[in-house]
Parts: C-alpha cells; structure tokens; sequence
C-alpha cells in the first residue's frame, strides 16, 4: 500500500478518536444519584438524584446534569387520565446505570388548558396523547418545580436488592387490572412497582396519599 495512503487513513483514525474524546461525557457518579439515596430538605419536600422535587425546576437539573441538549418537554394525557406536563430524559447515566427519567411539572390547573389549546400538534402514543408546546409554554415550564419524578433503569434490579436498599415496604399492592406489583414507602414518598424491570416513583410524602388512593381503591393489599 503507498505510503500517503496508510499516512492518510492513520491521520484520519487520529482524527476520529480525537472527535470521539471530544464528546460530552453525560454520566454521573456521585452517592447522590443513587435511587435508595432519599433525603427530605423540609418536611414537604424530597430529594433524590440531586432534584429536589417541590422545589428544583427544569432548566436547574438540565444545567446540573448537563442534559440541556437531551431534555425533552410535552404535555401528555395516558388514556383515562388527567393532563400533565412531562420533562423526560431518555437516556441518564448514573454511577454507570442506564436509565430514562420522566418528571410531572407542577403546572397551575388553571394554565393547563391553555397550553393545551395553543399546542402545535398532538401525537396519538399507545399510551395516549402528546402535545408539543410553543416557545412562549416550554420556557413557562422550565421555569416551575418538578412535582414527581419518574426513574427506569435499564439494570434488572431483583427484590432482594431492592429491599436491602430500600428496606421493608409499609405496604405491597397487587393492581387488580395488570397484576403488578407495588412496593410502598409513603415515609419517604416511594412506589416501586415490579416487572421485568423496576419502576421507581418519587413524590413529596404529603402527596403520597393522593396519589396511591386510586392503586388502593382497585387493588389487593398484600401486606
């Protein structure tokens, strides 16, 4: 082979691996980001993955986490159930453990119909419908408090570990309709529901009673 052409493709690998360094790094490792690692600022408030939900907004964790570029924002309606305003990530790493974060902005009653209205376009979803917001909407939504959050690890975590972390749920809730089954911490504001894969859901622990009355009313207590 001439030798301009091994000096070109050595210089273009040279190339590529100097882009590949380039790029940002988006994982996390830090104790805090951890999905046991629960903490309650105020009484009203908790703390995980380094959001304080009640309190930090959109932009704060984007720009905390370096996601800006990824964060994505729509106001989404499961079927049968009210609106809400969902900032989602669809890839997060955090102390190398894969996963997608999906967090329900705490949006004024009173403001969700009129983004709704002034939507650009809905999306029919098999699991019901996505509007994406204007300019003027998406910067009112970076702007307010994260009011739940959402985290799927694509890491299979089995119940031993869950409960050597999280210890003994207060309660276990089998849904009636998908046989699932939810582990409740209502002290620190945790549903984790267990399938193939974990699903761990964060709130403020003065709103765990609201938001677990419909699962208790169409489920059996286990425990």
């Amino acid at each position: 082979m001439d030798k301009k052409i091994i000096l070109s493709i050595v210089a273009l690998i040279g190339l590529m691996l100097a882009a590949m360094l380039m790029l940002p790094d988006h994982s996390v490792h830090t104790p805090d980001t951890l999905p046991w690692k629960i903490s309650h600022p105020t009484a009203d408030t908790t703390r995980v993955f380094g959001i304080t939900l009640g309190q930090s907004t959109l932009d704060e964790v984007a720009h905390t986490y370096r996601y800006e570029t990824e964060l994505e924002i729509s106001l989404f309606k499961p079927k049968d159930e009210k609106w809400d305003v969902e900032g989602f990530f669809e890839e997060v790493n955090f102390n190398g453990i894969k996963g997608k974060i999906i967090m329900t902005i705490a949006v004024p009653p009173d403001e969700m119909q009129g983004m709704y209205q002034r939507g650009l376009r809905i999306n029919s979803t098999p699991g019901g419908k996505r509007i994406t917001l204007t300019a003027d909407d998406l910067a009112r939504v970076r702007s307010l408090p994260i009011a739940s959050l959402t985290y799927m690890p694509t890491t299979r975590l089995d119940e031993a570990v869950i409960e050597k972390r999280f210890g003994q749920p207060v309660q276990r809730v089998r849904e009636n309709k998908t046989g699932l089954i939810h582990w409740l911490y209502p002290q620190d504001g945790v549903d984790i529901i267990l399938d193939d894969h974990a699903v761990f859901q964060y709130l403020p622990p003065k709103d765990f009673a609201l938001a677990s009355a419909p699962l208790l009313a169409h489920g059996v207590i286990l425990k």
